[in-house]
């Protein structure tokens, strides 16, 4: 009935529904919807046909998207505890300290936990590359991005 090829109409139908997936995923507003779909070209009334269908049934796609995406656990809390070696047989004055963390994880309503235990010199690097990362937050490229994400 299109008179076009199959192929065609598969890339279209699935053009439009990355569209709308990714659309209602970043949950965008009306004026960044409109400004993403005014760059593909389309007519002025094809442009607020897709807008109504976006508007229309953004809620519910959120809703199957929520369903499809896995489960990842949660934290709940977090115990620590430093362990220092102060001797042992073979040496006498040997200070050997390791921190002992215990992560408690919310997954699908179970708790369960994991212990990791690392040294402090590892423990203080890891902070720092998270700070790092913190700080990246702040630039203004990645302000826009996050903006441009929400």
């Amino acid at each position: 009935k299109l008179n076009t090829g199959v192929d065609t109409v598969q890339h279209g139908v699935e053009g439009l529904m990355y569209l709308l997936t990714e659309s209602s995923n970043l949950m965008i507003s009306e004026t960044d919807f409109q400004d993403s779909i005014r760059v593909l070209g389309f007519s002025d009334e094809l442009n607020k046909l897709l807008l109504q269908l976006y508007l229309d049934n953004r809620k519910e796609i959120r809703s199957i998207l929520s369903e499809l995406a896995p489960k990842l656990p949660s934290y709940h809390s977090l115990e620590w505890r430093l362990d220092v070696q102060l001797a042992s047989r073979s040496l006498r004055q040997q200070i050997k300290p390791a921190v002992t963390l215990k992560l408690h994880l919310n997954h699908n309503e179970d708790l369960t936990a994991q212990v990791l235990q690392t040294d402090p010199s590892t423990l203080l690097h890891l902070i720092q590359q998270l700070e790092q990362a913190l700080g990246e937050m702040k630039t203004s490229h990645c302000r826009r991005i996050a903006r441009n994400m929400k």
